[in-house]
């Protein structure tokens, strides 16, 4: 992206300037006179149930994440940085689609993606990218795992798939690759047995605490077999999401018990993708965005309690341990969401402003911190931007790019508030502006209820301020309203 480029970006996005500040500011702008970084390779890293306080640039001090913690030092940190919903699937809708998932009204974790949604994936590949969905998917296969082709990710734009349908402790018990699961027995359906461990017409099921180490080499042979022409890699590790399973090698490398250590392993799985970025001279010509899709759980899935994991090492206490590997890092003095309160399936902050950082150098200033508030159906938008693309009007409806910010530059507001799906019941939104925060709750009538906080005073939000307050709750409440209205929030 060239210098001009980048004015022109800027411009085009939010500021009307005299010709004397632009061409001052042209000169301020870090970039590169290179014409192939108009089409940059993109990899976004998504963590799963991956905190606030979860990593150490972000306050952690329990947990050390050295090469999550360089991408912040190398480029920008954001700490206004939001997921769609605070739960896996309807956030990774939102992220995919750069629609909310609040408008589908669905109840649970089960959203999908359909082939005639116009999705990042099917964006970027139609701009010249070969694309790669590298992890947990959750956004729906086709119903029989025995009719093949398995339809999903390779539906909705991508070019190559390979990971786990919904998390490392699916009852699959199985990673799928393109149309097709892995380790198949050839004259055996798979079927899922209700009272076995495993289900049949597998060869061999999962090995839990090897989950994304495997994942990663996919991630990293998918790089480099993609090297010389531009590529967008959606990498998306199971960890540190229950189970809470490391490798053996990362058990009691952290001060935060398995969990601690489940997080350890993940940052050195995205070094392993840095490294490969640098082996290969892709650094420089490579965005690199990491994030995660919701809050933690700051308590033990109680479904855990009797799984019994497949594991490749069974050293230590892991298979008594994972059961309480939450609890036991908050007696540690870990704390998962940061100051936030509550966290995963939460309306509140916990469950939905999560650690964004992103790296592409050249472009991005060094050791940048932004207050800018991003959701994640924002990533969308400011894709289309860095490579310079129209979206089209039907496409990414709530995405609204933030690359001015990116660069280190003010934006003048879009929208009034950001909006993010509650929980999985569809019965809470969570309505964002400035310091304000209202939470949005629905009864079985659709009847509403209010809760207003001030998050600068109250991070922690326990002071419902709606009595006080209800001259901003009227208009934070009618900005919702407005936004369902129009269907859209991307003019």
């Amino acid at each position: 992206m060239t210098k001009l480029r980048e004015v022109y970006l800027l411009e085009k996005k939010l500021i009307v300037m005299v010709p004397a500040v632009l061409i001052g500011l042209s000169l301020a702008l870090p970039a590169k006179a290179d014409a192939e970084t108009s089409t940059p390779n993109i990899i976004v890293v998504f963590a799963d149930d991956l905190g606030y306080g979860d990593v150490s640039c972000y306050g952690a001090t329990k947990i050390h994440t050295p090469n999550i913690d360089s991408l912040a030092r190398d480029g920008i940190k954001f700490t206004d940085a939001h997921s769609a919903a605070s739960l896996c699937s309807p956030s990774r809708y939102g992220l995919m689609t750069g629609y909310s998932p609040w408008r589908l009204h669905r109840k649970g974790n089960g959203y999908r993606l359909s082939s005639d949604r116009i999705t990042m994936a099917k964006f970027l590949q139609g701009h010249g990218y070969t694309c790669g969905a590298i992890g947990k998917w959750h956004l729906g296969y086709s119903k029989d795992w025995n009719r093949l082709p398995i339809t999903g990710p390779l539906e909705v734009g991508f070019d190559y798939h390979f990971g786990v349908p919904t998390n490392h402790n699916d009852s699959t018990r199985a990673f799928i690759e393109n149309h097709d699961l892995v380790g198949r027995k050839p004259v055996e359906d798979f079927r899922i047995v209700k009272g076995k461990d495993f289900p049949e017409g597998l060869e061999e099921p999962r090995i839990e605490d090897q989950v994304d180490t495997t994942l990663t080499k996919k991630a990293v042979a998918f790089i480099e077999e993609n090297a010389n022409k531009p590529f967008f890699l959606y990498f998306t590790p199971c960890a540190p999401h229950t189970h809470v399973t490391p490798a053996a090698k990362f058990r009691g490398t952290s001060q935060a018990g398995l969990y601690g250590d489940h997080v350890q392993e993940l940052d050195s799985h995205v070094g392993e993708l840095l490294a490969t970025l640098n082996e290969l001279d892709l650094s420089d010509n490579t965005l690199v965005i990491f994030t995660s899709d919701n809050g933690s759980t700051p308590k033990d899935f109680k479904g855990t309690q009797n799984v019994n994991l497949n594991l490749a090492d069974d050293s230590g206490e892991i298979r008594t341990r994972f059961k309480s590997a939450k609890a036991d890092a908050k007696k540690l003095g870990h704390v998962t969401n940061g100051p936030w309160r509550d966290g995963k399936g939460d309306p509140y902050e916990g469950g939905h402003r999560v650690p964004f950082v992103a790296r592409w150098p050249g472009h991005i200033e060094p050791k940048s911190v932004s207050e800018h508030t991003v959701v994640m159906t924002d990533v969308f938008a400011t894709l289309a931007d860095i490579i310079d693309q129209e979206l089209p009007n039907d496409a990414a409806e709530d995405s609204i790019s933030f690359l001015p910010a990116l660069f280190g530059h003010p934006i003048q507001p879009h929208r009034e508030a950001i909006f993010v799906l509650g929980d999985g019941k569809d019965s809470s939104i969570a309505v964002c502006s400035g310091h304000w925060k209202l939470v949005v709750r629905y009864d079985a009538d659709r009847k509403e209820s209010y809760e207003l906080y001030d998050i600068e005073k109250d991070p922690g939000e326990q002071v419902n301020l709606q009595k006080k307050h209800p001259s901003v709750t009227k208009q934070l409440a009618a900005a919702l309203k407005d936004a369902e209205t129009a269907g859209r929030t991307r003019r």
